[in-house]
């Protein structure tokens, strides 16, 4: 119960706190959005770093030289925990914005937080909404920033068993022929889910697999990208579970 005090606390603290600096942040924005955004990556990875001090989650991390940094990439992974985006945010080596939930966008504060850091917020109840926002993460790698998404459109409830990855997701790497790096998360869950809402001290893996360009892909696997990276992740999962 004292980790969840102290990383509630934390957040609250820093949400509120960091309102001056969303000001001049805003600011930056109007007169030079690249550092606005270099700016509010390098904030929000010191502030996800306390996070995973004060959760005392031990973090593996795997594969770091296989992301591309000079290059915007889509990071494709599997989804356990609310904590996937605070472990994996403070690696990402530029700008990047994560796909979430459209119902993160009411919360107060924090979804400013989030559009300093080109998040989208996906309605998976609305197809039509939901292409547009396919769109829009076309757009941002385009212009250079990395996008996030966990293509399991939701957190799978057992660990190892990997939903059905969405194939739309995809879309995002080939209409915009940014390479994909596959994140492969271990035991996320061990943090909260598991014991919810009592936080644990934990050992968390992740891994960062070899960038892949959908149009290196034979034909087969082009149309269905998504059972591909599935399989690399399943594989990858199963490896790592066995160094916990």
């Amino acid at each position: 119960m004292i980790r969840l005090i102290l990383v509630i606390t934390f957040v609250v603290l820093f949400l509120i706190f960091t309102i001056p600096v969303m000001i001049v942040e805003y600011i930056i924005g109007k007169m030079n959005p690249g550092l606005k955004s270099r700016s509010s990556l390098t904030i929000v990875n010191r502030a996800f770093r306390c996070v995973r001090f004060l959760a005392g989650t031990k973090v593996d991390y795997i594969g770091l030289e296989n992301v591309p940094s000079d290059t915007a990439v889509l990071y494709i992974g599997n989804h356990r925990s609310f904590f996937d985006v605070v472990l994996t945010y403070p690696m990402v080596p530029r700008p990047t914005g994560y796909i979430a939930k459209k119902e993160i966008e009411k919360v107060p504060l924090l979804n400013i937080w989030m559009r300093n850091l080109h998040c989208l917020f996906l309605d998976r109840k609305d197809i039509k909404a939901g292409m547009q926002t396919i769109l829009e993460a076309i757009d941002l790698i385009k212009s250079g920033i990395s996008v996030c998404i966990f293509p399991e459109g939701t957190r799978s409830k057992t660990e190892g068993e990997l939903l059905p990855f969405n194939e739309g997701s995809f879309k995002i790497a080939s209409k915009s022929g940014c390479p994909i790096v596959p994140m492969t998360i271990v035991n996320s869950a061990s943090i909260l889910e598991n014991q919810f809402p009592f936080i644990k001290k934990s050992h968390v893996i992740i891994e960062y697999g070899t960038p892949v360009l959908i149009q290196d892909l034979p034909k087969e696997q082009q149309k269905r990208p998504g059972a591909y990276f599935q399989t690399i992740i399943q594989e990858t999962h199963e490896k790592n579970m066995q160094n916990l």
